[in-house]
């Protein structure tokens, strides 16, 4: 597979996301957020996906991230739709945790977990793709920070302090690609960093 190059469409997701990321921080650093988004557009280019996937995998968090100052979801999404494409917009949908199921029901952030592994069911490839990048690069993040401090619980504190809930999730992730089917190339990859997470969370 020919590995992805620079694209105009790339260009303008970062900028996008830039925009709608601005100000934002990882949670419990100083790091903007786009890091985020753009370690998982190297993730997928490593792996030689296609322009659009690597686009979504740019914007696959402003919809969740950024409805705020005026914008509202409905907004976020038509603009996602208008300027990259609806099959864009499809994958960004399909790996954003929903606050509300299809009955207009407001799901609690277990509930919006469970949502997220229910919906990649009916995801599509590229949306599996974005969803195993991200979670690589969030598990890995984590797991690097764990190496670098003197006082892990400053790391697990980020995130409520639930270790065994964190460590969980991310393999949950895994494993339900896996039972879908989902075979590629990153899924070894993703399988030591959710597993190396769920042995430091104990």
């Amino acid at each position: 597979m020919t590995v992805t190059g620079y694209s105009d469409a790339i260009n303008h997701a970062l900028a996008f996301a830039a925009k709608h990321h601005d100000r934002q921080v990882r949670k419990g650093t100083k790091l903007p957020y786009l890091t985020h988004p753009a370690n998982v557009a190297v993730i997928l280019t490593r792996y030689g996906r296609d322009s659009d996937t690597i686009v979504s995998g740019i914007l696959h968090d402003v919809i969740e991230d950024s409805v705020r100052e005026g914008y509202t979801r409905e907004m976020l999404e038509q603009r996602i739709g208008d300027k990259f494409g609806a099959k864009v917009l499809d994958t960004v949908l399909a790996v954003t945790y929903r606050k509300h199921d299809d009955d207009g029901v407001e799901l609690s952030g277990e509930d919006r977990k469970v949502d997220y592994l229910e919906r990649l069911a009916g995801a599509s490839e590229e949306a599996r793709w974005v969803c195993a990048a991200d979670k690589v690069h969030n598990a890995s993040s984590i797991i690097s920070d764990l190496r670098r401090t003197v006082d892990p619980e400053t790391i697990w504190g980020r995130f409520g302090g639930d270790r065994a809930g964190i460590g969980r999730w991310y393999r949950q992730v895994y494993e339900r690609l896996r039972e879908l089917g989902f075979d590629a190339p990153i899924m070894a990859e993703l399988d030591k960093a959710s597993g190396e997470l769920q042995t430091l969370a104990g």
